[in-house]
C-alpha cells in the first residue's frame, strides 16, 4: 500500500465514521483526531511524488492517480483547514449546533473529495475530483436551508455550468491528441493551434474560474460561504476556492503554459497576449470585490468578499511567470488560509457571544472579548499585508516580481486592492472592537476557550511564518518543483533576491524594537486615569448615553460616494437574467413530463407526422 493509498484510505474511513457517530458528543474529537492522522500522513509523504496503487482503462487510456509536490501542498493546507473546524466544532460552539453528524459528514467528504482532486494524474481524474468537489461543497454549504439552501443553488448553477465548459474542453483535447494524457497536452502545447488554443483557455478558464470566482463569476461566493455555519465556513474561506486555483496551475500555468499563453495574440487585439489578459482579470479580481467588501455590513460577507480579492492576487503573482512571483502566488495560498480561519473563527464567536454578525450593531467588544480581539487583529494585520504577519511576505514578493517583470500598471493595480483591504478591515475591527459598548453587551463575556484557542493559535502561526517564512517557503519548494519552475533561495527569515531580498527577521526585529520603546514611554509617562465609557467628552461636550460617539452605520460614506457609481451591479442584474432564464427553461422541462400534457404531445406528434409526409 502507498502512503497515497493510506492517506485516501483514512479520509474514506474518516468520513464513514462520522456519518456513523457523528451525532455522539465527542463527534468533534473523534474528527479532530481522524484528521490529525491524515496530516501525519501527508507530513510522511513529504511532498515526494505519491502513485495510488489502483487505476482503470477507459478506451486504451489508464486513469489513475498520483499526488505530486503541487497537491501535496495544497492538501497539506486542506487537512489541517478541516483539523482546526472539527476542533473548533468539539467544544461549546457545536454543542450548540444542530445536526452535528450532517456537518461532520460533509466535512470530511469535502476533504475526501478534495485529496481526490489534488492527485489527478490525467484529464479525467481531474473532471472526477472536479465534480466530487463541487458536489460535496453543495452538500456543506445548504445545510441550513433557507437563505443558505438558495444560495447554494445559485452556485450550483455556475457549477454545473462549470463543469460543462472543463468537460468540453477535455473532449476537445482527447478528439485532437488522441489521449487524455497531462503530460501528452502539456508537450502539445507549442504547437496547437491558436483557435483551439483560445477555445481551450476559455473553457478551462471558465469552468476553473468559477470554482476560484475569478471576474465575473464571482457572485455566487459570498453569500454561498457566508451563510455555511461557522466551523464549515472557515475551511471553505480558508481553502475550497483554491481548488481551482490549483486546477489551473496543473493544467495550464506551468512554465511550459505560460510561455505559450505570452505569445498567443488576441485575435480581435493584436498586440496583447493572452497571459496579460489573464493577468489584467486577476488583477480586477483583487479590485473590485474588495472594494465591494468596504460595503458590507455583515461581518462574514466582508471577509467572504475578501477571499474573492486575495483570490485575485494569488493568481497575479503566478501569471509573473517567474520563479519569485509563483513562489509569493503560492505562499499566499498558505498565509490567507491561516489568517482568513483565524478571522472567521473569532467572528463565529462574537456570533455566539452577541447573536449578531451586524457590524452596525457591535462596537466596543475589546473589553468583554480582548482574546478574541487579539487574534482578530493579528487576523486583519495579515490581511491588510502589513509586517509582522505573513501577508507582508506573500504580497511583498507578489510586488517585487510584478516590478521585476516591468509591469507598473498591474503593480499599481495590486497596490489599489491592497489600500481598499487596509481600509475595510479597519472597519471590521472598529465597528466589532473598538468605540463604545453597547448596552446590549454590557454582560457579554469572552468566547470559550474550545473557540478562542484555535483562532489564536492560527493568528500565531500566521506570526510566526511573517517573521520565519523560510519556515512556510520550505513547503511552497515541494509544489515549485513539481511544477516545473526553479526555487527561489532562501533562508529562515526570507529571500535573498539580486535585486534586493527580505530578512523579516530584522524587520521583525526593529518593529517590535519600537513598539517597546512606545510601551515605555506610555507606562512610564503620566499616570491614567480609567473612566466609564461614557465619562468622556468630544468636540467640548460631554457625551452620554443618549450621545452615541461610536458611528458604525455608513462607514465611509466619502469613499462610497466615489466608488459607488461603479458597483451598480451591471454584472449582477446579467447574472439574474442569467438565472431567470435557467429557471424558466427548468419549468419548461419540468412541465414537458406532467402527464396532464400527453394528449397535447400526442396531438404534436401527429401534426408533425403529417407534415412530413405531405
Amino acid at each position: 500500500m502507498t502512503g497515497l493509498d493510506f492517506l485516501l484510505l483514512c479520509a474514506t474511513a474518516t468520513a464513514i465514521l462520522l456519518f456513523v457517530r457523528g451525532d455522539r458528543p465527542e463527534a468533534g474529537w473523534l474528527a479532530t483526531g481522524a484528521y490529525a492522522v491524515q496530516l501525519l500522513v501527508l507530513l510522511t509523504i513529504g511532498g515526494v511524488s505519491s502513485q495510488a496503487s489502483f487505476s482503470f482503462t477507459i478506451q486504451g487510456d489508464t486513469v489513475n492517480w498520483q499526488m505530486s509536490g503541487l497537491g501535496w501542498f495544497f492538501g497539506l493546507i486542506t487537512v489541517a483547514a478541516a483539523l482546526f473546524a472539527a476542533w473548533y466544532s468539539a467544544g461549546d460552539w457545536g454543542k450548540q449546533q444542530a445536526h452535528m453528524r450532517v456537518q461532520h459528514t460533509a466535512l470530511a467528504l469535502n476533504v475526501l473529495a478534495m485529496l481526490i482532486l489534488l492527485s489527478s494524474a490525467d484529464l479525467l481524474s481531474l473532471f472526477i475530483g472536479w465534480e466530487l468537489v463541487s458536489w460535496a461543497s453543495y452538500l456543506i454549504m445548504t445545510q441550513r436551508g433557507g437563505k443558505a439552501g438558495d444560495a447554494a443553488f445559485r452556485y450550483l448553477l455556475y457549477a454545473m455550468a462549470g463543469a460543462m465548459a472543463i468537460l468540453a474542453a477535455i473532449t476537445l483535447i482527447a478528439v485532437r491528441l488522441n489521449t487524455l494524457s497531462l503530460e501528452v497536452f502539456w508537450l502539445s502545447l507549442p504547437t496547437l493551434p491558436s483557435d483551439l488554443l483560445w477555445t481551450l483557455l476559455l473553457l478551462f478558464g471558465a469552468g476553473f474560474g468559477i470554482k476560484m470566482a475569478l471576474l465575473p463569476f464571482h457572485l455566487w461566493q459570498p453569500e454561498a460561504y457566508a451563510e455555511t455555519p461557522g466551523a464549515s465556513a472557515t475551511f471553505l474561506n480558508a481553502i475550497a476556492g483554491r481548488m481551482g486555483l490549483f486546477a489551473l496551475l496543473l493544467v495550464l500555468l506551468h512554465p511550459l503554459g505560460l510561455e505559450r499563453l505570452a505569445h498567443l495574440a488576441d485575435p480581435l487585439l493584436q498586440f496583447v497576449d493572452a497571459r496579460t489578459l489573464l493577468a489584467w482579470l486577476a488583477a480586477l479580481t483583487a479590485i473590485i470585490p474588495t472594494f465591494i467588501a468596504l460595503q458590507q455590513t455583515d461581518a462574514r460577507l466582508l471577509l467572504a468578499w475578501h477571499g474573492i480579492g486575495q483570490g485575485g492576487l494569488m493568481l497575479l503573482g503566478i501569471m509573473t511567470g517567474s520563479s519569485l512571483g509563483v513562489a509569493g502566488g503560492l505562499l499566499h495560498v498558505f498565509n490567507y488560509a491561516t489568517y482568513q480561519a483565524a478571522l472567521f473563527f473569532v467572528v463565529t464567536s462574537v456570533a455566539y457571544r452577541t447573536g449578531t454578525t451586524d457590524l452596525d450593531r457591535l462596537g466596543g467588544l475589546i473589553t468583554r472579548m480582548p482574546w478574541s480581539y487579539v487574534a482578530l487583529l493579528m487576523g486583519i494585520i495579515g490581511l491588510a499585508g502589513l509586517p509582522p504577519m505573513n501577508g507582508f511576505v506573500s504580497k511583498w514578493m507578489i510586488y517585487k516580481a510584478l516590478i521585476d517583470a516591468q509591469m507598473p500598471l498591474l503593480l499599481v493595480a495590486a497596490s489599489i486592492s491592497t489600500l481598499g483591504t487596509i481600509l475595510s478591515v479597519y472597519k471590521l475591527i472598529h465597528n466589532m472592537f473598538l468605540g463604545q459598548l453597547r448596552p446590549a453587551h454590557y454582560a457579554v463575556k469572552e468566547a470559550p476557550w474550545s473557540m478562542t484557542l484555535p483562532a489564536l493559535i492560527l493568528a500565531g502561526i500566521g506570526f510566526l511564518t511573517g517573521m520565519m517564512p523560510g519556515l512556510a517557503l520550505d513547503l511552497v519548494d515541494k509544489a515549485q518543483l513539481a511544477l516545473g519552475y526553479a526555487l527561489v533561495p532562501h533562508h529562515l527569515g526570507g529571500m535573498v533576491h539580486p535585486g534586493g531580498g527580505l530578512n523579516m527577521l530584522w524587520v521583525v526585529g526593529i518593529l517590535i524594537y519600537g513598539i517597546a520603546i512606545g510601551a515605555l514611554i506610555f507606562f512610564l509617562g503620566n499616570r491614567r486615569h480609567l473612566t466609564h465609557q461614557w465619562d468622556n467628552y468630544a468636540g467640548g461636550h460631554f457625551l452620554s448615553a443618549d450621545t452615541p460617539y461610536h458611528y458604525s452605520a455608513h462607514f465611509y460614506p466619502g469613499v462610497m460616494r466615489v466608488i459607488g457609481p461603479w458597483l451598480r451591479g451591471q454584472v449582477l442584474h446579467l447574472e439574474l437574467s442569467l438565472r431567470h432564464v435557467v429557471h424558466v427553461l427548468a419549468d419548461a422541462c419540468h412541465a414537458f413530463y406532467q402527464p396532464t400534457h400527453a394528449v397535447l404531445y400526442v396531438l404534436i406528434a401527429a401534426v408533425l407526422a403529417l407534415a412530413w409526409t405531405l
